[in-house]
């Protein structure tokens, strides 16, 4: 027996059941067997295979650096521990320039085990996100922070704060679920636009920095076990209440997503 036919695999169908019973999903990043095997076990419904690495595996002070090659290598080793989540993956900076360029590195994500891409971006990433939908492969499209356009907006900070940014966020999110998107994801947005957006969207939101109101919650692996570099507001180490070590707090993060206990208000931005 494989190891993922011992367990039910989460697809899109089970996400957005999901959001019209309004209930919630956990996600995580990871980027290697052994820890894709256990966000499984512990329930985690979406794995992303995340430009993060470039962070708090290789060292880096943003994704860019990140390649097709690292995605690659690193979807390859959570497609083997999988254990029937969602897998996802970042197409990572400029590999996603010109229509070729992006159906090319889909397909190579998608053949190294990938079930789903995500894109940063607004209006922009229209036309790509509804070539890839027209194509088979699902999208998910990532909004508010995008850390592949760090430089441009001059650090990590909180989007959609002022009011014209905030309409702006909401439009552009209603035009990527028309042109295909299958999953929105919010990142470091004031709690009250995430609900929003939320509410209006048919397609479930991810949130990370969002609030409490997403129908999915995603968290750097790292940031759950409290060994990242830094602490965003957004963060909660799992580890630190975890009787039963990483399994355990992994566990725990998958639990609190689902009753909404996790995020607190403590960790939302307004």
């Amino acid at each position: 027996m494989s190891a993922t036919s011992a367990h039910k695999s989460v697809t899109l169908t089970t996400l957005q059941e999901i959001k019209r019973k309004g209930e919630r999903f956990a996600c995580l990043t990871a980027y290697d067997a052994c820890f894709s095997s256990i966000l499984g076990e512990a329930g985690v419904e979406v794995i992303l295979v995340g430009d993060s690495l470039g962070m708090v595996l290789q060292g880096h002070d943003s994704t860019l650096p990140v390649t097709m090659q690292h995605m690659i290598y690193h979807m390859e080793c959570v497609k083997r521990g999988n254990r029937g989540a969602l897998l996802m993956a970042d197409l990572p900076f400029m590999s996603y320039s010109s229509e070729t360029q992006t159906l090319d590195n889909c397909a190579a994500l998608m053949r190294a085990g990938a079930q789903m891409v995500k894109l940063e971006g607004g209006a922009w990433i229209a036309n790509s996100t509804r070539l890839l939908a027209e194509r088979g492969v699902p999208v998910c499209a990532h909004m508010g922070l995008t850390p592949q356009s760090v430089n441009r907006i001059g650090g990590f900070h909180v989007q959609g704060r002022d009011t014209n940014q905030a309409q702006q966020i909401i439009e552009e999110a209603l035009l990527l679920q028309n042109a295909g998107a299958s999953i929105l994801l919010l990142e470091c947005v004031p709690h009250s636009l995430a609900k929003t957006i939320t509410d209006k969207l048919e397609i479930p939101v991810i949130g990370i920095g969002a609030g409490p109101d997403t129908t999915g919650q995603i968290m750097v692996l790292h940031d759950v076990l409290g060994v990242s570099p830094i602490t965003p507001k957004f963060v909660k180490n799992f580890l630190l209440e975890s009787s039963s070590g990483i399994p355990g707090a992994i566990k725990a993060y998958v639990d609190a997503v689902k009753s909404q206990s996790f995020p607190a208000e403590k960790h939302c931005f307004n």
